[in-house]
């Protein structure tokens, strides 16, 4: 009797046995023909061993993972193929996820808030909508290096928190494998953003000024809001209540002559429609009174009084501070040219010089932030992302991209108002990540 207790209960577990094996193998049959496409160029036993370390991803078995890992590491195909490309396909996955993030929030921040300001002074729906999608280079061009720090902070923390890199070191990978998977998305991101930054972006920025031009050309009343400052080239326009095309009280500081200063102080005003071609807007003036005073001897002064005044405001005055194209409605082709041109003129301001070479650095230093980015989340989300790597990863992203976006800021200010070297403002930032992230990376090795 117990030898037939016996048997029947080796036959019960050889058919749970059975049902269990058809059950995997269906699974794993289906598995094999979703991925069909995917695995053709390996060998037999490459899709074999790829088949395995899948499933086993899939049923959250750390053995088996570890297993299929190991045999697979002395297949190079296998170790240039599944595993990179599996590393780069999440990568690309979170680095999406997180680029519509920031380009939410950087819509809202400067377009939503344009089109909000403008839809106030009732301008045709179809003029916002295109003065949006003139802006959309620009959005997707500071969006993606921010992108690539959090997406890329989240991936690798959540490999690490799941232990899949520790399975991938214990079957003998190194950590460059995962570092060429890592700085190969880093710069396939920058070579995108560097497109659009280099052309898109002019493109977009020439297109939108035009529009914007003719926009304030068909209701002026736009560039004038309601207690508010308004700075010109070299002028400074103070504005009182705005109702429709009337400006109850103006006060226009002129300081375009070194030698003296011209104020303008006027009461109601009326905003009209110029015909003349450069000139934005023309104020019809009330009792004006101008005040002329000398700089080098200030109790010289002369004083004129008179019933009506027509001051003309250009466009040049609104839309750009300057003379001819802007450094931002120029490829890094023109503005080197341009550049190179300006060295041998005489009569650039310093200030000028360094509006062109700051732009000049930023074709280059924003879109190729991706790299830095990438340099710098491989080795930091391993290193801080044992325990809950993604919300590690997101807290850290968010706050290096702050500082980073602050630094940026101030480099810019410093560099066209201090006067100081353009390159270095713009791209001292990226060394110090890049920099950061190679002495972290160093320290990994070490362990």
């Amino acid at each position: 009797m117990l030898l037939v207790k016996f048997l029947e209960c080796i036959f019960d577990k050889a058919d749970s046995a059975a049902v269990f094996a058809r059950r995997r193998i269906i699974r794993c049959l289906l598995f094999l023909r979703k991925k069909s496409n995917y695995l053709k160029k390996i060998s037999l036993r490459a899709k074999f061993y790829a088949l395995g370390f899948s499933a086993a991803k899939k049923f959250k078995s750390a053995r088996a993972m570890s297993f299929f890992a190991r045999r697979s590491y002395s297949l190079k195909t296998i170790k240039k193929n599944v595993l990179a490309k599996y590393i780069a396909r999440e990568l690309m996955l979170y680095f999406f996820i997180c680029f519509v993030f920031f380009f939410v929030v950087f819509f809202v921040n400067q377009i939503l808030l344009l089109a909000e300001t403008i839809l106030k002074k009732r301008v045709p729906l179809g003029s916002v909508l295109r003065l949006i999608c003139y802006c959309l280079p620009n959005v997707v061009s500071q969006s993606a290096p921010f992108s690539t720090l959090v997406g890329f902070l989240m991936c690798i923390g959540r490999l690490v928190t799941d232990n899949e890199i520790l399975i991938l070191r214990a079957s003998g990978q190194r950590y460059s494998l995962i570092l060429k998977s890592v700085l190969s998305m880093g710069i396939l991101i920058s070579v995108f953003s560097f497109i659009m930054n280099d052309y898109f972006l002019p493109v977009g920025t020439l297109k939108y000024n035009r529009l914007f031009k003719q926009v304030i050309a068909s209701n002026p009343a736009i560039e004038l809001e309601s207690h508010s400052i308004k700075r010109m080239n070299d002028s400074t326009l103070v504005i009182g209540s705005v109702s429709k095309n009337l400006v109850s009280d103006i006060v226009l500081f002129d300081s375009q002559d070194s030698s003296r200063e011209r104020i303008i102080v006027a009461g109601a005003s009326d905003v009209k429609k110029s015909l003349s071609s450069g000139v934005l807007m023309q104020l019809d003036m009330s009792n004006p009174a101008v005040l002329v005073l000398d700089k080098s001897n200030p109790e010289n002064y002369e004083s004129i009084s008179a019933e009506k005044l027509k001051l003309n405001i250009f466009e040049d005055s609104i839309i750009f501070s300057g003379s001819g194209t802007s450094p931002r409605e120029m490829t890094s082709w023109d503005l080197s040219k341009r550049i190179k041109k300006m060295k041998t003129e005489e009569n650039v301001s310093k200030k000028r010089f360094n509006t062109f070479v700051l732009e000049y650095n930023k074709k280059f230093s924003v879109p190729f932030g991706s790299f830095f980015f990438a340099l710098l989340a491989f080795p930091l989300a391993l290193i801080f992302g044992k325990k809950d790597g993604q919300t590690l990863g997101l807290i850290f992203g968010i706050i290096i991209s702050v500082l980073y976006w602050s630094a940026t800021i101030i480099g810019q200010m410093f560099g066209i108002r201090g006067g100081y070297n353009a390159f270095w403002m713009i791209w001292t930032p990226n060394f110090v990540i890049g920099i950061l992230g190679f002495f972290l990376y160093l320290r990994l090795r070490k362990k």
